[in-house]
């Protein structure tokens, strides 16, 4: 009953779990849905948060439905990705110089205050005696100590996630040196003007949900945000491959959202459509090495660069799109991938995630994602 209530209130525009409860008894299709149950805003919520890891179980079984009804044939397939805000404000992020300013002023309130707590205890034991209990934590001290705490779990994580950063870097480019026959990239540090692996003084981490990123939006404001990303077959519109990244560049998600449409539906897609924000070597090379016919953007620009002359996949792939069948190919992706983002956004109001975490963001999205796959089934169903 909550998993009915759930994907139909997502696939009409209803996310908030309060605005969910209030429906289950004014809302006719609903109170259906609902069998005459009305669980209150607390309930919706912690089902939704508790089973989180079953909404990617649900997700695949609608588009397994859907293959099973011929809907899905993998000959075409569009990705896109557009930025979803995260359930936390950008306002309570701090950046890591910062975060060290922070870290010294507190520790020397704290220390101001510990004396004077210390020479008031002293006074005390004057006047009252000492048997006189004043060890309760002066509210100015605990409120500065739960700041600092705070602030340095904060600083700790965003150190801990550079130095991955910057291992996964050097793995990144030892591996493309290998495969070019080249020895890896030696390190200069002298060169550097800051150390690898550690936090640049703007780098920032948010204290609400840690796992989301600062990105850019379409409407060119920067957000607290995650990377939504979907796969779209060419045939019925269904979206076969949802994920989603705090990493902004869509160059990245392109294999992982392969890799999620191979693990859904079992099958590989002949084609493969994407703008430029997908457009790599490693990406091309990853495409040829799959037997996929890839069709990406690698620019706005009318000729052949010198820069894509020395990335020979790149070239090839320009080349492709200048011709005629490249162009009318390329040309089908904006109303494949584009129009179920529009839907999501636009028509159902979808914005923002309710979740925070990765994890739970990443779940949130399927749940959208099979509420959207349901509202497209249900109209090919009764056009039929």
């Amino acid at each position: 009953m909550m998993l009915k209530v759930l994907l139909y209130s997502y696939g009409t525009g209803t996310f908030s779990s309060r605005k969910i409860a209030a429906k289950l008894e004014t809302d006719v299709a609903l109170r259906v849905l609902g069998g005459g149950l009305f669980p209150d805003f607390r309930t919706i919520c912690r089902f939704r948060t508790r089973h989180h890891d079953d909404f990617v179980k649900v997700f695949v079984q609608v588009v397994q439905i859907a293959k099973e009804a011929g809907l899905v044939k993998l000959g075409t397939l569009a990705v896109d990705g557009s930025k979803i805000r995260a359930n936390a404000s950008k306002h309570r992020a701090m950046s890591y110089g910062r975060m060290k300013e922070e870290e010294t002023k507190l520790r020397r309130e704290i220390r101001k205050l510990l004396a004077a707590a210390k020479k008031q205890d002293s006074l005390d034991d004057r006047e009252f005696g000492p048997d006189f209990r004043g060890d309760e934590l002066p509210q100015e001290l605990a409120r500065r100590e739960s700041r600092l705490k705070t602030i340095l779990e904060a600083k700790k994580r965003l150190e801990l996630r550079k130095e991955e950063e910057a291992r996964e870097d050097d793995e990144r480019k030892a591996k493309k040196a290998e495969a070019e026959g080249r020895d890896p990239p030696r390190e200069r540090p002298e060169g550097r003007k800051h150390p690898k692996g550690q936090p640049k003084p703007k780098d920032q981490e948010n204290f609400t949900d840690p796992e989301s990123r600062i990105m850019l939006d379409g409407s060119g404001a920067f957000q607290q945000s995650y990377n939504a990303q979907i796969a779209v077959d060419a045939g019925a519109r269904i979206i076969v491959g949802a994920l989603v990244s705090n990493v902004a560049a869509d160059a990245r998600q392109l294999i992982p959202v392969l890799d999620r449409v191979e693990e859904v539906t079992g099958m590989c897609p002949r084609k493969v459509l994407a703008d430029a924000g997908y457009r790599s070597e490693e990406n091309f090379e990853a495409l040829r090495a799959r037997n996929i016919d890839g069709y990406v953007a690698v620019g706005r620009e009318r000729s052949i660069s010198a820069s894509h002359a020395r990335l020979p996949l790149t070239n090839a792939m320009a080349r492709k799109l200048r011709t005629k069948k490249g162009r009318q190919t390329y040309r089908k992706r904006k109303h494949i991938a584009e129009p179920p983002f529009g839907w999501i956004k636009s028509v159902l109001g979808f914005r923002g995630f309710s979740m925070r975490g990765l994890r739970k963001v990443n779940a949130e999205w399927q749940l959208v994602c099979a509420a959207m796959n349901l509202r497209r089934l249900g109209g090919l169903v009764a056009w039929a």
